[in-house]
C-alpha cells in the first residue's frame, strides 16, 4: 500500500526541517524528502555553517598574527594548515547535519532520501539516486526546496578555477589572487576568509556600492573598513567574460565609461546571487502559479499556493533568502496547518554579514525612508569610546538608530561592529514589540558591554547621549 501522511515536506533545509518538526510536535503524521544524503539543505551543508566555521578560523589566524601584541602576547612564526582548517569545517558540518537527522528520528518524522516531485495535488514521487521511484500521498504538501547559485552563461563554472561558494569553502590552498564577482553577502564573507589567510582579493560589482539594499552611510563605513583590511573593490564594473590565461583565468571587465580592462587571477568566485530552486519538481506542470521573478506565488502569511493543499516557504517564495526567515515561515505554516495562529513579522527579520567587523540590521535605511516620504530622526554612536570595545581592542564600527520623527517608533537599527550578529537580537525584539527609540534608551544595559553602544545611539536620537 502507498504510504499516506498528514504533511509531506519537500526539502530539508532550515525551512523544511523546522516545519516538519513543528508539524510532528503538533500531532501530524509527517514525512520529509531530501535529495542530499545529509539534511540541513544549502545552509548547513555548503552555506551558513561551513562559511562561519572558516570565518572563525581565519579570524583566529589573523588575530594571532596581527592583533595579539597589544595584549602583551608574543607569538612566533604563525602558520596556517589549510587541510586541518577544512577538516574542522567538515567536522562541524557533520555534527550539525547529524543533529538534524537525530531530530527527525526523535520526532518520528519519516525521512525519504531522493528527489521529490509533485505528480498530483496530493501525491509526491520520490526518485532515489539509483533511479528507483516511490510514490507517497499526503493531505498537505509543503514545498521548501530552497535556492541554488545563479548561473551566468558568460561565466561557465568548472569547479576548479571558476567556482561558486560551494567550492570556495573547500579550497585546498590559499589563492594568490581571488577575483570575486559580486559584492553581496557571500562575496564579502568568503573574500574576507581568503584575504585574511593571505590571498589578494578583488571584488567586482555591477552596482555602485556594496550591500545595495542597506543604509548607504553604513554601507560606506563597511567598505572603508574592508578596504583597510586589503580587499579591493571595483564598483560599476561589468564582467563580460572569462578566458584561460596560462595557469590563471582572465576576467574581462567593462567600466561605467565603456573602458575595457582585464583582471588575472588563479581563482574566480562567481557570487552574483541565488535563484529559487523550483526546477523539475512538478510545480509548473501541476499549474502552481509563479511570480515574475520565478518564485512560487503564495497568499501573504498563509503560504498557500493557488492549489489549496499545497504550500511553499523559504527561498522559493518572495522575501529575503535567509535561513532564519525560512525557519520562521516553517513554524508559522505548521501552526496554521494545525488550526492555530501562525504569523511572520517580516519587518523584524534581521540581516547579518559575518565579516569582521560584522554588519547587521533590522528595518529600513535612510534612503528607503526618504523614498517613502517618511520623516525620521537619527542617533549614532561609535564603538571606539565603549569600554568593552576598548578592552577587546575592537574599536571599529558604529550603531545607527533611526526612529519616526513624530512618534519615536523604531524604523531601522544598523550595527557595524564586533559581535553585531549577536547584538542585533535586541533590535529584532524591539521591532517585534513596536518599541520606540526611548524604550531602548531607558532600558538598563549591563556595563561594561558592547550593547551599551546601542543604548547610546538610541539616546542620541533625541540628542541626550551620555558619553558623547
Amino acid at each position: 500500500m502507498m504510504e499516506n501522511y498528514d504533511v509531506v515536506v519537500i526539502g530539508a533545509g532550515p525551512g523544511g526541517y523546522v516545519c516538519a518538526i513543528r508539524c510532528a510536535q503538533l500531532g501530524m503524521k509527517t514525512a520529509i524528502i531530501e535529495k542530499r544524503e545529509t539534511l540541513g539543505g544549502t545552509c548547513l551543508n555548503v552555506g551558513c555553517i561551513p562559511s562561519k566555521a572558516l570565518l572563525d578560523s581565519s579570524e583566529e589566524y589573523h588575530k594571532t598574527k596581527h592583533k595579539l601584541d597589544v595584549h602583551g602576547i608574543t607569538t612566533g612564526d604563525v602558520k596556517i594548515d589549510i587541510k586541518k582548517m577544512i577538516a574542522r569545517k567538515d567536522k562541524i558540518v557533520n555534527e550539525v547535519t547529524s543533529g538534524v537527522d537525530y531530530l527527525m528520528k526523535k520526532n518520528k518524522i519519516t525521512r525519504y532520501h531522493g528527489f521529490g516531485k509533485l505528480i498530483s495535488t496530493n501525491q509526491v514521487e520520490i526518485t532515489s539516486d539509483a533511479g528507483k521511484k516511490e510514490i507517497i500521498e499526503s493531505k498537505k504538501i509543503v514545498i521548501a526546496s530552497g535556492s541554488t547559485p545563479i548561473d551566468i552563461p558568460s561565466l561557465p563554472i568548472d569547479g576548479k578555477q571558476v567556482i561558486t561558494s560551494d567550492h570556495a569553502i573547500s579550497l585546498e590552498k590559499v589563492p594568490n589572487h581571488m577575483i570575486i564577482i559580486g559584492a553581496g553577502v557571500i562575496g564579502l564573507e568568503l573574500g574576507s576568509v581568503w584575504s585574511r589567510l593571505g590571498a589578494k582579493v578583488t571584488i567586482v560589482e555591477l552596482m555602485p556600492r556594496l550591500l545595495g539594499t542597506a543604509d548607504k552611510q553604513m554601507s560606506a563605513l563597511t567598505q572603508r573598513l574592508l578596504e583597510g583590511q586589503g580587499l579591493k573593490f571595483l564598483f560599476e564594473h561589468k564582467v563580460t567574460g572569462i578566458e584561460k590565461s596560462g595557469k590563471n583565468q582572465k576576467v574581462n571587465v567593462e567600466t561605467k565609461t565603456g573602458d575595457k580592462i582585464a583582471l588575472e587571477g588563479d581563482i574566480v568566485l562567481v557570487s552574483v546571487g541565488r535563484r529559487p530552486f523550483a526546477d523539475n519538481i512538478g510545480a509548473k506542470e501541476l499549474g502552481i502559479e509563479f511570480t515574475e521573478r520565478g518564485r512560487i506565488k503564495v497568499q501573504a502569511n498563509q503560504f498557500q499556493t493557488n492549489i489549496p493543499n499545497i504550500y511553499a516557504i523559504g527561498d522559493v517564495i518572495d522575501g529575503p533568502m535567509l535561513a532564519h526567515k525560512a525557519e520562521d515561515e516553517g513554524i508559522a505554516l505548521a501552526e496554521l496547518l494545525a488550526g492555530k495562529y501562525g504569523h511572520v513579522n517580516y519587518k523584524a527579520i534581521p540581516w547579518i554579514v559575518y565579516t569582521w567587523p560584522e554588519v547587521a540590521w533590522v528595518g529600513h535605511g535612510e534612503e528607503e525612508l526618504k523614498e517613502q516620504g517618511i520623516e525620521y530622526k537619527v542617533g549614532k554612536y561609535m564603538f571606539k569610546p565603549n569600554a568593552r570595545a576598548k578592552a577587546m581592542n575592537e574599536p571599529d564600527g558604529q550603531v545607527k538608530v533611526i526612529a519616526d520623527k513624530k512618534t519615536d517608533k523604531l524604523l531601522g537599527i544598523y550595527i557595524v561592529g564586533p559581535r553585531a550578529s549577536d547584538m542585533i537580537a535586541e533590535a529584532a525584539i524591539a521591532f517585534e514589540f513596536g518599541a520606540s527609540a526611548e524604550d531602548i534608551a531607558r532600558s538598563t544595559h549591563a556595563h561594561p558591554t558592547l550593547s551599551e553602544v546601542i543604548r547610546e545611539a538610541a539616546m542620541d536620537v533625541d540628542k541626550w547621549s551620555i558619553h558623547s
